[in-house]
Formats: structure tokens, sequence, C-alpha cells
């Protein structure tokens, strides 16, 4: 059987996606038991993690099966992802055989690697993620890399459901926020895509230089379009704020000075004021939108911290449909149809 993997949200169909949020709401109700006796997930962290790694942790014991953790160059080797690499230096792991070798252990892997390099060309490719898909006979799930979050896609998906009910034609608008860190992509153009797929009107407001990749823009405008929505993009960051249904404040690193940071952090001086303070989640529409963000966040810097303890802030029911979404994305890709 021809396995499946899943490395953005974009590559399953939208009755794909929409049956993976139906099955997430029965797990999250209670209506889903058992599933995964006697599987096994392997992780590879090569990123920090909180959420990720507890909830997926948590999926697999509450179905019956089992998550190993691997944190490699912490209690497992050094791990060298250039395919073509000759390893005569600190690496001691190849991917190749890593990839081999967990798929033979476990029923899935699922893999965490952010951006490294210095050329955007090269890390937009996603090679990391893809070589483990490339390599591993077993389904290869992305708990982020450099392009894709799509587990935060979909629990951005389901929270905003949850809170706005019907979301065709309502606004979502995915606002850029100072930090003190150049950060990835991946987040940012998956909230978006999950917000197309609800055929909600994607608003992107960010400073000048602050785009996202062309493609991504090109992927959340065409599923906005087929879902009965659109794509626009602003520097007007109040306008794009005024009748807003939902808000996700989310950082990210200029793609145009990418691998410069003395020169990134040159542009995003004098840029502090972009933030999601009280006044402005005010302007959303009736005052009352949504505020979103997948964690970890920095609290009077991307979002107030009035903004984040009110009641029009979502982080906390973000973060626990993680652990939803992702027991449905494992029972689809493993889980016994047996009795």
């Amino acid at each position: 059987m021809t396995k499946r993997d899943f490395l953005a949200m974009e590559d399953w169909s939208s009755d794909e996606i929409d049956a993976l949020l139906a099955l997430a709401v029965r797990c999250k109700r209670g209506e889903v038991a058992g599933g995964m006796a006697r599987r096994v997930l392997a992780m590879v962290f090569m990123d920090p993690s909180l959420r990720t790694r507890a909830s997926m942790e948590t999926a697999m014991f509450l179905h019956g099966g089992h998550a190993l953790t691997l944190e490699p160059g912490k209690g497992s080797w050094t791990m060298e992802t250039d395919v073509d690499a000759v390893m005569d230096g600190s690496t001691v792991e190849h991917i190749i055989e890593a990839a081999r070798v967990l798929g033979r252990y476990a029923d899935a892997l699922a893999v965490r690697t952010f951006p490294k390099g210095s050329d955007w060309a090269v890390e937009r490719q996603d090679l990391t993620i893809r070589n483990f898909a490339r390599y591993c006979d077993k389904p290869v799930i992305n708990l982020e890399s450099s392009r894709r979050h799509p587990c935060q896609g979909l629990a951005d998906a389901l929270t905003m459901r949850e809170h706005l009910g019907e979301t065709a034609a309502k606004r979502f608008v995915l606002m850029w926020a100072w930090h003190p860190k150049a950060l990835p992509t991946a987040v940012p153009a998956s909230a978006a895509i999950a917000a197309a797929h609800l055929g909600m009107d994607v608003t992107i407001a960010r400073p000048p230089h602050y785009d996202l990749d062309p493609d991504d823009y090109a992927v959340i405008r065409g599923l906005a379009r087929r879902r009965g929505g659109n794509l626009a993009v602003t520097d007007d960051l109040d306008g794009a704020l005024d009748g807003a249904h939902a808000v996700y404040a989310k950082a990210w690193g200029s793609l145009e000075r990418f691998g410069d940071p003395d020169a990134e952090r040159a542009l995003r001086d004098g840029k502090r004021d972009w933030r999601l303070t009280e006044e402005r989640i005010r302007r959303t529409a009736g005052g009352a939108g949504i505020a979103l963000h997948c964690l970890p966040v920095r609290r009077n810097v991307e979002i107030d911290g009035a903004v984040l303890d009110g009641p029009q802030s979502v982080v906390v029911d973000e973060a626990e449909n993680r652990l939803h979404v992702q027991r449905a994305l494992l029972l689809e890709l493993i889980g016994s149809r047996e009795p």
C-alpha cells in the first residue's frame, strides 16, 4: 500500500482536511477511543518544542500507542541532513539511514526541523522534511519545517470553527508582529492556509519587505478563491483590523534579508508598534474578534498581556486543539481498523 505523508495542509484535498477536522471534533467529545494499540510513533526533534511534543506523546497514549522521542545531539547521534555530504566533520548519523531505520521500528515518523542555512533559495525547498519522507517507507508527519507547520494549521482551523461558527466570508487578519529575533515563516503561512481552507477573506498585514514567499501567496490565494474567499496584502495594520473576525498575531523574519541577521535587525528597527494591543482588538468586528497565536508568545511584545488574558484570546484553546487534530491525523494515518 502506498504510504501517505502529511507535510503540508495543501497536499491533502479540502474534503480530506474537512474529514480530519470532523474526526478531531469527535475525539475532543470523547467519542473515539483506542485504534492505535501496538502502534509506534517515532519523533525526531531537531529543534525545541513544548506543545508539539507533549500533544503528540499524549495523543499516542490516549489511543493505546507509544511515542518515542529523539533529539539528535542529545541522547542520539548528531545528524547530517545534506544527502550528498562527505561526512568527515562533526555529524555522525546520516538522514538516509536514520529515516530508513526508524521506518523499520515505527509505524510513522514525525520530524521537526527549522531552517538552518543562509540562502532562502535553498531553505525554501524544505529538503530536510522532504528527504525524511523520501527515505522513510512509513508515513512522515511535519511537526514544523522551513515552510510549513500543518498540525498547527489544523488546530487553527478547528479553533476558528469553534469560536466563529460559520467561517465563510468572515475576515481573517494575519498581522506581522515585532520580535527580537527573525522567526521562520512556516507558522504564518500555515495559519493563512488554514483560514483560506475555511473560506475566509484573508488579509496579511505586514510592513514593507516582510512579504511571505511568492509561492505561499499563490497557495493561499488559490485555496481561498476555491473555497469562496480571497487574499489581500497591506501595510495598513489598523485599517486591516477594522471589522476583522479573527486576528492572528505572529512574528516572522524578512525573506529579503534571509541569512543576513544584521541587515534584518536593522529592518526591524522602529517597528515595535506592530503589536496586538487592547485598542487594536477593539477595532475588530463588534469589538469581539478573536485573538490567535501558536505559542510561545512574547507577552507585551507581540501581544499585550491584557489581550492574552482577556475574553477574546483563544490561544490556549488553540494549544489544546493541537492534541485533538493530531489524534485525528494519527488515527487516519496509522490507526487500526480492526476490532
